[in-house]
């Protein structure tokens, strides 16, 4: 077996398992905590309403704090926004997906998924060096927000010098690449990545209960 059957068999298999697995047992375990009743009267009714706006009024900081944190919110966008455009309109992802969904879809020339890329990987990187020299940061970081960074930047480094064919041999660049996904994956449920299904729920939540007592979301 070769290191690329590897990755494209076994490898792969264990990652989706422990991807899927991984997050179900993080929401379960989510959903079933003990939650304290709250025995306060309702200062204002649909609450509801107040989650909703939570979802949009913290999409970015309040005009006192832009100044401070405006440039990590601009960031932060380009690096979801590079991560989503690339994996999901990108020609070989959409193979990649199509096989398991069984249709395919619209992509983006390569060209431009290849700048997209770069520009988030730079984003990537500009975000770690924020993080290192801003003492606040600094000091509030620990080995999960290292340790995201890395998992999450080595498929957009990986994924460049393979679209590149800067590889020695192609065959062993494509398997690493795959293997940094996979790396991903497994990861992914376990760390800070799984903000990408809470922060919905905690926004949400957060402006639910200020409505709920007649304050601002």
């Amino acid at each position: 077996m070769t290191l690329l059957d590897f990755a494209r068999g076994p490898a792969m298999q264990i990652a989706i398992i422990i991807f899927v697995a991984g997050i179900l047992w993080r929401l379960v375990g989510v959903w079933a905590l003990r939650q304290k009743k709250d025995l306060s009267e309702a200062r204002q009714t649909g609450a509801w309403v107040g989650g909703l706006k939570g979802l949009f009024v913290h999409a970015w900081p309040y005009k006192p704090f832009v100044p401070k944190v405006g440039a990590q919110y601009i960031i932060g966008y380009i690096i979801h926004l590079g991560l989503f455009i690339v994996l999901i309109f990108g020609t070989p992802h959409m193979l990649f997906f199509a096989d398991i969904v069984g249709f395919t879809w619209w992509t983006l020339p390569g060209g431009v998924i290849t700048a997209v890329a770069v520009i988030t990987t730079l984003a990537l990187f500009v975000a770690l060096i924020k993080r290192l020299v801003n003492p606040v940061q600094r000091l509030i970081s620990n080995f999960d927000d290292y340790a995201t960074w890395f998992v999450t930047t080595a498929p957009f480094v990986t994924g460049l010098i393979t679209n590149m064919n800067m590889w020695p041999d192609y065959e062993t660049g494509l398997a690493i690449h795959l293997l940094s996904v996979w790396l991903l994956l497994i990861y992914f449920p376990f760390g800070k990545l799984m903000h990408s299904f809470w922060f919905v729920v905690s926004r949400y939540t957060t402006g639910s209960r200020f409505a709920r007592r007649g304050g601002m979301a």
